[in-house]
């Protein structure tokens, strides 16, 4: 995918790649046989102050992904304008995308409306019990570690498909997650990508449950992750340029 320069990510920029990147997509998408409609782009800000979240929403972005609780958490706040979140202020759909740790989680679940990251049965779990007490609803998807590399996170897919995931009270859980190894091919991607969509259908079968949101792809391998049925492909540096002189602050 084409790396865009360093301009500052006006709103206008920001229309006009996620309009380019989004047909892009799913025009790969629907050559390979899959509803490119179904496919979305999840607008990467970490690392963005507050006012390039700002210029995505008012660019039409509603889905904004975060990978880390602490720094979000002042731009949900800033962004609904109530201090509380709930995942969805001003019109945003807050997607947390990063490691979750446990003593993280119940923070997550105030200001996400949609966790990809549930990186073990046992978390999801956690989350749903969490969910249940702070009376909200997030969305949910189980990361797999599908090319199983030791340092990255998720269940391993053998395990996930011996597991017994059974109802939730109060989250919903909707799809499966992966991250591709850094660096790989097309070809090495496209595998991976494949190999979490046919878990998927397999664990659609013995579970008898839907799990329609396959979150796959990152600016580097989005063809690919679209090629392989994405549904939701989460774009940073495509969209925004590179992060490298835009770290913000990120307390504990």
């Amino acid at each position: 995918m084409e790396i865009v320069g360093a301009e500052w990510p006006t709103a206008e920029r920001i229309r006009e790649r996620h309009a380019r990147i989004r047909a892009q997509l799913r025009t790969v998408a629907e050559a390979h046989g899959h509803d490119p409609h179904r496919l979305h782009i999840v607008a990467v800000t970490k690392t963005w102050p507050a006012d390039v979240a700002r210029a995505a929403l008012d660019a039409g972005l509603k889905r904004l992904g975060e990978s880390r609780v602490q720094e979000a958490e002042p731009k949900v706040a800033q962004l609904s304008g109530t201090g509380t979140g709930a995942g969805t202020g001003t019109d945003a759909e807050w997607h947390f995308i990063g490691r979750l740790q446990s003593n993280k989680a119940r923070r997550a679940v105030r200001a996400f409306a949609v966790i990809h990251s549930v990186g073990s049965v046992e978390m999801l779990r956690r989350i749903d019990e969490i969910a249940a007490e702070e009376g909200r609803a997030p969305v949910l998807m189980l990361q797999v570690n599908v090319s199983g590399e030791p340092a990255k996170a998720g269940i391993a897919a053998q395990a996930l498909e011996t597991s017994s995931i059974g109802p939730l009270a109060a989250a919903r859980l909707v799809g499966l997650m992966t991250i591709a190894p850094m660096g790989a091919t097309g070809a090495e991607a496209r595998s991976v990508f494949s190999a979490l969509r046919d878990l998927r259908d397999r664990l659609e079968q013995r579970a008898g449950i839907g799990l329609p949101e396959l979150s796959m792809g990152m600016s580097a391998d989005a063809e690919a992750a679209a090629a392989e049925g994405a549904t939701l492909v989460r774009i940073g540096t495509a969209l925004f340029g590179p992060r490298s002189e835009t770290l913000v602050f990120s307390p504990p």
